[in-house]
This record gives C-alpha cells, structure tokens and sequence, in this order.
C-alpha cells in the first residue's frame, strides 16, 4: 500500500505542516482567551482549534489531494474514505483544556494511516515544549531527533503511569477514577497529563512506563500509537488485543512491553490485581 508514496517527503511535509500550526497555536496561546462550551461546560474548544485545522487542511490538501482528511474540528475533506488508501488524522489541539488554561502542555497531532487504522506515519509537535515527535512505520521515531527507547523498568511497583478522563467525567458512569485508585495502589505514581498525543509519546520516549484511557479518538492516538511501537513498546486493548477498539483509542494501553501484562492485570481484575509487597 505504501509503494506509491514517498515516506520520507510525507513525512517532511507532515512535520513543516505540524510546526506551521504549532505557531499559530502559540500565537493564540499569548492572546486572552476566548473558549465556549463545545459538548459540556469542561470540553472547551478556542478560536486556536478551527484556526490550527484550517492550516493543516489547506497544506494537506495542496499536498496530497488524493487522501481524505478526518478532522476533529471539522470533518472529512479530500475523496471519500473507500476511495482512497491513505487517510490522514488530524488534532490540531491535543489538550484544549490545557491551553485554555494556560498551561503549556498541548499538540499536534498529524497521522497517515490505512483504511485499517495502522499507522504510516505521524509527527506530534508541542510549540510551548520545544518538542517534535515524528516517525514512520518500520524507520524507527526520534523526538527532536533523537531515537526514541522505551523505558527498561520491569516491574508495574516501579512505574510512573499516565491517564486521562472523559469530558464527561461529571455524569460517565466510567470516568476512569475507579481504574486510578486501581493502579494508584499498584504503581510507583500516577499522572494525567490532559494530551493522550503526548502521553503516548512520553511512553515512546521511556518518560513513564504506562498509558491507558479510554475515550479517546483516532487523531488523538495515531501517531503516538506507531511510536510507542517504533520505540519497543506494546499497544493493546484492554483485553491484550490490537483490535480497532486499541487503533482507534476507544480503549488504549500502552506501555514498555515489560509491564503490559501487569497492567492489563489491574484493568482487568481491578481491586483483584496482585499488589506490590511494601518494603520494610
């Protein structure tokens, strides 16, 4: 499928792309701010979000016509999804509560995937962190240019695990927290980030050794997914799989590989999972 594409052009496109849009982004982020309710009173969305997508649109469909777009923001462009092997998945904010808030942990994210959601390639930049991720299928991944490792700890007691939670934390009958205090008891720390495109990057980039979440979309995780599977790692569903459900981020772990089975554990057996042995 990927014969008739350049990798390494797409991917240099992909990262100038993501960079141009990371400008924009930091531009608003100086800018006071200017956020309405998009879903429910906590899922923000700011005039950065249409701006950042409407960049990335227009350079993608300059670039290469024949693949359709999913955008969060806005839709499909480009010929219909059956029409075209090469599908690109856009979130020109990752993290939108962050920015609103002012705080500087957000992205964008870029993936070029086939119709099966298995990523090609991806780029992930975050302008405030002075960070670009990008990698393509089966040439590794760097983040500002070095290659990306997975971390070695190989035990869940040793490792720094990162989360999130739904939008709809107020009302979900499973808003996460009950997995938190799952692992909370199990793992070194727990943290939630607010950009699943930069938890799994930090996964990829031997940061901390677990990501789980579930809720997120395909343009959220695409790339970050084909990192953490350039850099060493496991990506599964919550039922060890890498089903369309783990592709498409609906339900997502990530991790080092060591730990995957443990943490799999918690998810699935929950207050049942073996728990560390406190030293004395």
């Amino acid at each position: 499928m990927t014969g008739t594409l350049d990798t390494v052009a797409a991917l240099d496109t992909a990262e100038a792309i993501a960079r141009h849009a990371g400008a924009v982004l930091a531009e608003h982020y100086q800018r006071p701010r200017a956020a309405h309710s998009k879903s429910a009173l906590i899922d923000l969305v700011t005039e950065a979000d249409a701006a950042s997508e409407a960049l990335i649109v227009a350079a993608l469909r300059a670039a290469f016509p024949g693949h359709h777009i999913h955008g969060e923001e806005g839709g499909g462009y480009g010929p219909a999804p059956d029409e075209t092997p090469y599908h690109w998945y856009v979130d020109p904010l990752d993290g939108t509560t962050n920015f609103a808030h002012r705080l500087p942990i957000f992205s964008v994210s870029l993936a070029l995937s086939g119709p099966d959601l298995q990523p090609i390639l991806g780029v992930v930049h975050a302008p405030l962190l002075g960070e670009t991720y990008k990698g393509a299928r089966g040439s590794g991944a760097t983040l500002n240019g070095q290659r990306l490792r997975v971390s070695s700890v190989p035990d869940l007691a040793q490792a720094l695990v990162i989360t999130g939670f739904p939008y709809t934390s107020w009302t979900a009958e499973d808003n996460n927290s009950a997995r938190f205090g799952h692992f909370l008891r199990r793992v070194q720390a727990v943290r939630c980030g607010g950009s699943a495109a930069l938890d799994l990057c930090w996964v990829a980039a031997g940061r901390c050794e677990v990501y789980w979440e579930e809720g997120p979309h395909p343009w959220d995780v695409q790339a970050g997914i084909l990192f953490v599977h350039e850099a060493g790692g496991t990506v599964s569903d919550y039922a060890g799989q890498l089903s369309h459900e783990a592709l498409s981020g609906r339900r997502i772990l990530a991790t080092n590989g060591l730990v995957h089975a443990q943490a799999l554990a918690v998810i699935q057996h929950g207050d049942g999972a073996p728990r560390p042995t406190p030293s004395a």
